[in-house]
């Protein structure tokens, strides 16, 4: 199995920092660099478009945008911490490989919509700081590539050191900003009721709420904090687990005070003067310096968004990393993926500035928020799954409350996304002059979007169900055999799946060989983890498969059987010959499958090639 950024994974040593805040410390940082991506320029737009629109009025969806990205950080930081795979890498183990790619691909759509909304930011910033026009300033964003490369090499404490540096400098610039602006914490107080004024105000809202809580996030924080080596015994992962969640709350109170400065001074500077369309990040710049009079106002917020901007595309590129990696099994160089990457976000931007000048790019960045919240449900709903399993999680699953918490923020998301998508559908064909072509690609893709979503959703509650059908309790073990007055037959492999046809297989083994003879249970797991990842697979069914194949063990021991087990991975007819012709076996018992249909066809398949393959007698019993 491939570790999870393979060159930075637990370069980080925490094991001899005894003392408790150094300790701590040693932990603090992966949260930070994920925290950008909740203060990225994609937030700026949607926060500023709120604020001169609606007031304060939507300040509550930041909080609550808030809270809803610490539940799922941390959620995904225990993912990482106690099984130490990333959230791709985990659903490369869980779905098929077509499900796998199409995650893959709608986690790279969200990847470039975010590298989107990073380079019209920082482009924006260069252009009201420097004054050089915004299709150069685009193309300048390149550059930073080499900046990235740089620091991976210099280790990753040196670049969270780098990027805790760029939050600071937005943090205090807004600090500056919310002296200038001077709110009226009353009404800042009453932004905390929720409310919705309009459905414009539902866009926008979904819009923060996309900016806020990111996808790519979640694969990032579950990558990251595998870069701390400690203890890894139960109370160390416990540790690691309380450490972690201390820097998910720091670093999200952050992201949530810049959030919330930027749509209070949008509030307290445009929408108070009457400016309700100010909705473009060099309009707040323009009109920051004469509402409140001093000309460090809009340097201060140039110099955020660069810093914004740059940090966010720090991170973008792990992720980008990460989601590659853990879901093709594929690496390619740091500095190429950035410059693919970029190349991808450039050319949109490129051409929409192009044909629609600068003043879309408000709405180009508000675009690619809605796009990342409508990702957000491909990504929560696997995680909320592979944190609640028992198994997979080795005891460290969440609880029952925080499940049903969990579950209650996907539906509200994936609800909102739903009316959103409804909504803009529904108007599109109203307005379209040939509706029909929607009707034809757009329509079909939504459908099979929600299609997927429902599939991911209940998919792994359906193979739960399935598991406890299938696999075969061995107390339910019908063992009725009559034993042979002279066994000949010494050594005996008996292939199981944790089906009923086992009790014919090991009721004719042991008809054959008795209580003389050496016996031999062999089961093949045959899931994607197991046929990609060989012996390194620990996903669910592995877990289950190694516990049932002890209890057969343990039941038939104490029935005086002298009984072996062989775990296998991968396909059986390749794996059980192997295991066969490597051992001293005199005879393999296989009992028919326990599958119906198609699936008797191809183990029929199975069947005839294990009987090519193999130097020994085959019995099957029916």
């Amino acid at each position: 199995m491939t570790k999870s950024l393979e060159e930075v994974n637990q370069s980080v040593f925490t094991e001899h920092k005894k003392t408790g805040f150094r300790k701590i410390l040693a932990f603090l940082g992966p949260a930070y660099l994920v925290s950008v991506g909740y203060m990225d320029p994609g937030n700026w737009a949607t926060d500023i478009a709120g604020g001169s629109q609606f007031g304060y009025a939507l300040v509550w969806v930041l909080l609550m945008s808030n809270i809803m990205a610490l539940l799922l950080q941390s959620l995904s930081a225990r993912l990482g911490i106690v099984t130490q795979r990333d959230l791709a890498q985990a659903s490369r183990e869980t779905y098929s490989k077509p499900i796998n790619y199409i995650l893959y691909f709608l986690a790279e759509i969200a990847i470039a919509a975010c590298d989107l909304a990073e380079v019209l930011g920082m482009a924006i910033g260069i252009n009201l700081l420097f004054g050089i026009p915004l299709l150069e300033a685009v193309l300048i964003t390149v550059l930073d590539t080499f900046l990235l490369l740089f620091l991976i090499n210099k280790g990753i404490r040196k670049m969270e050191a780098f990027i805790i540096a760029l939050v600071a400098i937005i943090g205090f610039s807004f600090i500056f900003e919310m002296i200038f602006a001077e709110p009226e914490m009353h009404k800042v107080l009453e932004g905390l009721i929720p409310s919705i004024p309009n459905s414009a105000a539902l866009y926008i809202a979904i819009g923060i709420i996309g900016a806020t809580v990111m996808p790519h996030n979640l694969y990032l924080h579950s990558s990251l904090v595998q870069t701390r080596k400690f203890d890894r015994t139960p109370a160390g992962i416990k540790q690691a687990l309380k450490y972690n969640f201390i820097d998910s709350t720091i670093a999200l109170n952050l992201a949530f005070f810049v959030n919330a400065a930027i749509l209070i001074l949008a509030a307290a500077t445009f929408h108070k003067n009457g400016m309700y369309e100010v909705a473009e990040i060099q309009d707040a710049h323009k009109f920051l310096e004469p509402l409140l009079g001093t000309k460090w106002a809009p340097a201060l917020f140039a110099i955020a968004l660069i810093a914004a901007g740059q940090s966010s595309t720090v991170t973008g590129t792990l992720a980008g990393q990460i989601v590659m990696e853990g879901y093709l099994h594929f690496r390619i160089q740091p500095w190429v993926r950035r410059i693919i990457t970029r190349l991808i976000a450039i050319i949109p931007a490129v051409i929409v500035i192009l044909i629609y000048g600068e003043s879309v790019t408000g709405k180009l960045l508000i675009l690619s928020q809605v796009i990342l919240s409508l990702q957000l449900g491909f990504a929560i709903i696997p995680l909320i799954h592979f944190v609640s399993d028992k198994s997979k999680m080795n005891g460290f699953h969440i609880s029952k409350l925080t499940q049903v918490v969990s579950w209650i923020i996907a539906s509200i998301i994936v609800s909102l996304n739903a009316k959103l998508v409804y909504d803009e559908i529904t108007s599109w064909l109203e307005s379209s002059e040939n509706p029909i072509v929607l009707w034809l690609t757009v329509v079909p893709l939504a459908l099979g979007l929600l299609a997927l979503l429902l599939y991911i959703v209940f998919k792994p509650f359906i193979a739960k169900v399935k598991s406890k059908t299938l696999n075969h309790s061995p107390h339910n073990l019908q063992l009725q055999f009559t034993p042979k007055e002279s066994q000949s037959i010494k050594n005996i492999a008996v292939s199981v799946d944790f089906s009923n046809a086992d009790s014919a297989a090991l009721n004719k083994a042991f008809e054959l060989g008795g209580l003389q003879a050496q016996y031999t249970l062999i089961h093949i797991v045959e899931t994607v983890g197991a046929l990609m990842y060989g012996t390194d697979t620990h996903d669910h069914e592995t877990t289950i498969d190694e516990k049932l194949l002890l209890e057969y063990k343990e039941m038939l021991s104490q029935k005086g059987f002298s009984i072996q087990t062989e775990l296998g991975f991968g396909k059986p007819n390749k794996v059980i010959p192997k295991i066969i012709n490597e051992g001293n076996f005199d005879i393999l018992v296989m009992g028919t499958h326990g599958h119906t249909g198609l699936k008797d066809i191809l183990f029929g398949t199975t069947v005839d090639k294990l009987r090519h393959k193999i130097s020994i007698p085959l019995l099957i019993v029916k």
